[in-house]
Order: C-alpha cells, then structure tokens, then sequence
C-alpha cells in the first residue's frame, strides 16, 4: 500500500462493524492508526484484534458527551494525538406520517445529528492541536433528496450535511477540514443486507447496491493531505441515485 494515511491517527464511530469497519481497514491499509468506537463490544474487539497493533476498540455510545469525551482522551492516550474523526454512527428507521411516533423520531436524530455534534465538540481541541486534522461526516444520498417515509432519517441526514458546512467555516482557521460523504445504497446490515453479500460490479450503477470499500476509498482520500483544498463539501457515492 502507498501509506496514504501514515502518521495518522483516527477514531471511527460506528467503527465495529458494516461501513464502519470497512474504512477502519481501509485506513490501517493506508498506514493510519485507528481507534474503532462503538457500543458493540465483542464485535469491536474482535475487529481490533484482526487489525493488529495498530488498532484498538473503545466503547463509544454516540448519543453520550461523556462516553465522547473518555473516547477522544483514550485515542490520545493510546496513539498520542489525533488528526481524523469520521462520524460514521447511524441507524435507519422509517414509518408514516401519523403513525410514526415522536420516541422514534428523537432516537434516530439523537443517533444520526446529535451523535456527530457531540463527537465534533469533543474532539475539537484534539484536531487542533493536530492540525492539519480532518473530519468526515457519514451522511446519506438522503441527505441530498428527500425519502419518502424516511422522515428522521431524511431530516438527520440533511441536518448532518448543514453541520458539516458551519464546522468546516469555524474550524478552517484552525487546520481542520470537515466534509461529508453521501453514500446511496450500500450492502449492509443496517440495510438488511446478509453479512458477506457481494455486488456485482460488473452490473450498471444504477441496478445495483454499492459495497462499503467503494466508500472507504472516498473517506481515505477525504481523510489525507491528498484532499487538502476541500472542506465544507459533499461527496456523492450513490451509483448515480441522486443525478435525476
């Protein structure tokens, strides 16, 4: 591998497992150092293990400030700084208007907007201090164009995009790129997808499921020096869902 990401330090929400997990591979691949958060315990562990010396797990509940806080402190404790936060945590729920309750509107929001809000904050002082640092949020092609039934989701998703700008102009001064990614439909679990289901690449963009590594090579390229004139920015990965 060419080292695209050596010296670097990053800490992955959602890190255990599904996209998560891809991009942790992807970024150890490219000589980074990475700290998977996530609440998955056994899963996180084990992805950690596989990886080597140069990763390790931290329990991280997204929708906890505390559990944000004691994760930064960890990634630094272990690795000495950190220069790459992705913002990878999500869930997907849906319902209709009337039937759709409130409890599962502010779980989704809770995950999917406040979870990213929370791990910027707590992690701002750390990617300044290692500057030039990157943030990559994960949002969604639902975050380019509404889903109908999708409300939360949809809503969380734009909401991350809008995120992703007022970061990227307070902390550009600073030494830190934020941008967001937007995934269409990605072979999963979160989608219901069976753990190794394959894509065939061979089949038109547009009449198929994406697989996560086509996205980790976006976040890798978002995460290095390589991507240094972009920030405040969405990159679209959806097969062409959202061309029209």
């Amino acid at each position: 591998m060419s080292g695209r990401l050596a010296g670097r330090v990053a800490l992955i929400s959602g890190g255990a497992s599904g996209m998560g997990a891809s991009h942790a591979r992807a970024f150890v691949a490219e000589g980074a150092r990475v700290v998977l958060g996530d609440i998955a315990a056994e899963a996180g562990a084990k992805l950690a293990a596989e990886l080597g010396d140069n990763a390790a797990y931290v329990p991280l509940d997204v929708t906890s400030a505390a559990a944000w806080t004691a994760a930064v402190a960890r990634s630094v404790e272990l690795f000495g700084k950190l220069d790459v936060l992705v913002n990878n945590a999500g869930v997907l729920d849906g319902g209709a208007l009337g039937t759709y309750t409130e409890q599962q509107w502010q779980r989704v929001l809770s995950i999917n907007l406040t979870g990213p809000f929370l791990g910027l904050s707590a992690a701002r002082d750390a990617l300044v201090a290692a500057r030039p640092a990157a943030v990559v949020n994960i949002s969604s092609a639902a975050g380019m164009q509404g889903v109908a039934g999708m409300h939360a989701y949809t809503a969380s998703k734009f909401g991350l995009r809008g995120l992703t700008k007022s970061a990227a102009l307070e902390l550009a001064p600073h030494g830190v790129r934020v941008n967001s990614v937007h995934p269409g439909g990605i072979l999963t679990p979160m989608i219901g997808a069976p753990t190794g289901a394959t894509a065939d690449r061979e089949a038109n963009t547009l009449t198929r499921l994406g697989v996560a590594e086509e996205v980790s090579g976006l976040v890798v390229f978002l995460a290095s020096a390589e991507s240094s004139y972009c920030t405040g920015s969405e990159f679209v990965v959806d097969g062409g869902m959202t061309a029209g």
